[in-house]
């Protein structure tokens, strides 16, 4: 077998980590949290980085009107879908071995990859913005404007005493390292066609 599409197949494959391993971490530190609380954020569940932390979370925003972290979301029913679609299509291209749909996938993963990203921001400008007029706790920004309470979508912010941190987790490196395998192998291809 061609060695492009050896590194295809292995780079879709790698897609399937996202089935085991977290994608994204939401960790907020304070000095009333000793350890800080976090959320991990599967393709199909949001769950706790240590026992209770989205219950505390949920708590704590409660008061300043912050809606709660649900359950499901509709994107968790399409995203393993998605995905697994994406891992088929993948090996069989891989199979076939015509490097140009090699391409063709990556740049279909991109937009795939940037339409969730994008998805994901919208939920968190939703989830920090739409706060409960009647909620215990109001703050305003020095212009007079409600305050917001989204995290950032990569990095770190500070949001009144909480320092948030969002970051990738070893679902999204093993995403990112299948897409750049499968990118690597359309070049390899591209010359092995020569």
């Amino acid at each position: 077998m061609k060695k492009s599409k050896i590194i295809m197949i292995i780079g879709s494959l790698l897609l399937l980590g996202l089935f085991v391993f977290p994608l994204w971490n939401i960790t907020l530190e304070a000095p009333q949290y000793p350890i800080p609380l976090g959320m991990d954020i599967h393709i199909n569940k949001f769950s706790d980085t240590h026992e209770f932390d989205i219950k505390n979370i949920n708590l704590m925003n409660h008061y300043v009107g912050m809606q709660y972290i649900p359950e499901t979301i509709p994107e968790f029913k399409v995203f393993p879908v998605v995905i697994g679609i994406m891992v088929l299509l993948g090996v069989i291209i891989g199979f076939t071995g015509n490097y140009k749909w090699y391409l063709g996938w990556f740049i279909l993963m991109s937009a795939l990859g940037i339409a969730g990203m994008y998805d994901f921001y919208l939920w968190e400008y939703d989830y920090g913005h739409t706060l409960d007029p009647h909620a215990i706790m109001k703050f305003k920004n020095p212009d007079g404007t409600k305050m917001g309470f989204q995290p950032p979508l990569f990095g770190t912010k500070d949001i009144l005493n909480f320092t948030a941190h969002s970051y990738p987790m070893p679902g999204a490196w093993l995403m990112f390292s299948g897409m750049m395998l499968t990118f690597i192998a359309f070049f390899v291809g591209k010359k092995e066609a020569k």
